[in-house]
């Protein structure tokens, strides 16, 4: 009987998820959580909601209502509502931030289309924001607070691993690193002011490009910068060669296998003898919390739907055979940095 219990449980909380996904967002945006952490054991009553949050009485009753079913909040014998565990998380937690915004801004309207950008290949979900092939062609287009949440979820991942893997990328000195994927040249601006004699490559769209040199030069640094708008996904759009190190991070879950070999066996005709792949990636398989798992997986999903339809999060396995189609070979791996990632050095086979 409990095992039935417990899966009908589970199976109601999937069948309202983004009901309860919309309140505990609410709750936290209204300023209902704060003012629950604010009141400690004291607690406070329905009224006093009403009067801290401005909401009215009836958007309070079906919030707490909501709130206390989900978890985030407690309602005692004495009447009188206290923050539970998980409200804490969802109000202060950074990674729960992070993700909330980042699926609400940029998923929960395209996600309605997931299972025509499964049976087409294309993400269907993009086109509550307009029409572009992928979400990487729309970035520098997106409504400024979808842009802000895109960015924050992808910087949030980045940023966590940068500091531990920058001096295993620079240990031997490289004069030239191409960065495959550049973004906003958050990765360029460490090594160019880590090492004052490295020149940086940046290849990736023109508008991405753009907003890299805005903030590079913001800092001084356009002098060792070069930029160079590609299409990846122009199987004749040749990397340039003539670099010490080639750099990937978080960039090849944006391709389907066929595109990454693509890719690899691209950066495997502009490595010179010597030359190193470093790939910083999140693998499914190599997470050691079923929690980071289960963030991958449904990362996965906003691939389908929003960012290009024929990517995911994949298996170490999956890129290491991805690398050997494209005549390279895994050198060293690193897991562990960041969030969960993991880095692999490829060089030619």
């Amino acid at each position: 009987m409990s095992s039935t219990f417990d899966a009908r449980t589970a199976a109601q909380t999937l069948a309202f998820g983004p009901m309860a996904f919309q309140a505990a967002r609410v709750l936290r945006d209204a300023g209902v959580l704060a003012f629950a952490r604010e009141r400690g054991d004291r607690g406070f009553d329905r009224s006093e909601a009403v009067e801290a949050s401005g909401l009215s009485d009836y958007a309070l009753a079906v919030l707490l209502d909501s709130g206390t079913s989900i978890g985030l909040l407690t309602l005692r014998d004495d009447g009188r509502y206290r923050l539970a565990p998980t409200g804490l998380f969802v109000l202060k937690d950074e990674m729960t931030r992070v993700n909330m915004d980042f699926v609400h801004d940029v998923c929960f309207l395209g996600a309605h289309a997931l299972e025509a950008s499964l049976r087409e290949g294309r993400p269907a979900g993009l086109e509550v924001f307009g029409q572009w092939g992928t979400v990487y062609e729309a970035l520098a287009e997106l409504p400024p607070h979808v842009r802000k949440s895109w960015f924050g979820f992808d910087h949030y991942y980045s940023d966590a691993a940068f500091p531990e893997v920058l001096p295993l990328v620079l240990e031997r000195r490289p004069r030239r690193l191409l960065d495959c994927g550049g973004n906003t040249g958050r990765w360029a601006r460490r090594v160019l002011q880590a090492d004052p004699d490295v020149r940086v490559t940046l290849l990736d769209h023109p508008g991405q490009l753009a907003n890299a040199r805005e903030q590079l030069g913001e800092l001084g640094l356009l002098d060792r910068l070069d930029t160079v708008p590609i299409d990846f996904l122009d199987p004749s759009a040749a990397l340039p060669g003539g670099h010490d190190v080639l750099w990937m991070s978080q960039f090849l879950d944006c391709f389907s296998e066929d595109e990454i070999v693509s890719i690899l066996t691209r950066a495997c005709e502009a490595m010179d003898e010597g030359a190193r792949l470093f790939v910083l990636e999140t693998y499914w398989d190599r997470q050691k919390q079923p929690t980071a798992a289960y963030v991958l997986a449904m990362t996965s999903i906003y691939f389908a739907t929003i960012a290009n339809g024929n990517s995911r999060m994949y298996h170490a396995s999956d890129l290491r055979r991805c690398a050997g189609r494209a005549g390279l070979r895994v050198e060293s791996e690193v897991d562990g940095l960041g969030v969960g990632h993991t880095l692999m050095t490829l060089v030619r086979a």
